[in-house]
C-alpha cells in the first residue's frame, strides 16, 4: 500500500489541506494519506501554535467519517524538534510492509535542501510536488521527484488565526466541526461577537 504523508503543523486543518489530500488520493497512485501533526517545525518559531492535542483532536473531526485519510501523532512521541529523517525512520519500521511518499508543497521544495538528511530522504523515498503561489518549484531536481499540477489554493491558516484574532468568522475556510471546536474552546483569540 502506498501512503501519502502530509506533514503540517495544522493550526488550524482547513479546507486547503483536505482539498489536497483529497487530491492526492484520487488523481495520483497513493492508497491512503497521513496527515502527520509535527509538535514544532525546526524552521517556525509560532507563538499562535495551539496545544498538540488540540490540533490533532482538529484533524480527527475533519477527518471524521471519511474513507483513506487517517490523523498520524507519530511525532508527538518522537524526540523535539521534529526531523523529517526520524519520522519516516520511525514509520518504516513501525509499518514495514507500507510504500512511504511525501506530499509537500513548493516552499517546502525549496528549502528542502536546508532540511536534516535531505540527500538521504530524496533517494529512498517519492517526493510529490504541488505548487504553492509564489514559488516555483520546476528548477528543483531530485530522483524520485514528481511535480504534481493540483489546485493552486491560497487558503492558510496563518489567515485563519489572524481573522479570527480579528473578530471576523472564517468559518467556510473550516470544516464544520473543526469551526465549533475553535469557538468552543476559544482558540486562537476567539470571542463570541454578536453581529447585526
Amino acid at each position: 500500500m502506498k501512503i501519502g504523508l502530509l506533514f503540517g503543523s495544522f493550526n488550524p486543518v482547513h479546507v486547503g489541506h483536505l482539498i489536497i489530500a483529497n487530491f492526492f488520493r484520487e488523481f495520483t497512485d497513493i492508497d491512503q494519506v497521513w496527515f502527520v501533526v509535527s509538535p514544532q517545525s525546526p524552521f517556525k518559531t509560532d507563538d499562535e501554535l495551539a496545544a498538540e492535542e488540540d490540533r490533532a483532536e482538529m484533524l480527527r473531526l475533519a477527518l471524521s467519517g471519511t474513507e483513506g485519510y487517517r490523523v498520524c501523532d507519530i511525532e508527538l512521541n518522537l524526540p523535539r524538534p521534529s526531523y523529517t529523517y526520524r519520522t519516516l525512520q520511525a514509520l518504516r519500521q513501525q509499518f514495514p510492509d507500507y510504500e512511504f511518499v511525501l506530499i509537500m508543497g513548493g516552499d517546502n521544495l525549496v528549502s528542502f535542501h536546508k532540511w536534516k538528511q535531505a540527500d538521504w530522504i530524496a533517494h529512498e523515498f517519492d517526493i510529490y510536488v504541488y505548487p504553492r503561489p509564489g514559488y516555483n518549484a520546476d528548477y528543483v531536481s531530485f530522483p524520485r521527484l514528481r511535480i504534481v499540477h493540483a489546485p493552486l489554493l491560497e487558503i492558510s491558516a496563518t489567515f485563519i488565526r489572524k481573522a479570527i484574532a480579528e473578530g471576523k468568522h472564517p468559518w467556510f475556510f473550516l470544516h464544520p466541526q473543526v469551526a465549533e471546536y475553535i469557538k468552543r474552546k476559544g482558540l486562537y483569540g476567539y470571542k463570541p461577537v454578536s453581529r447585526r
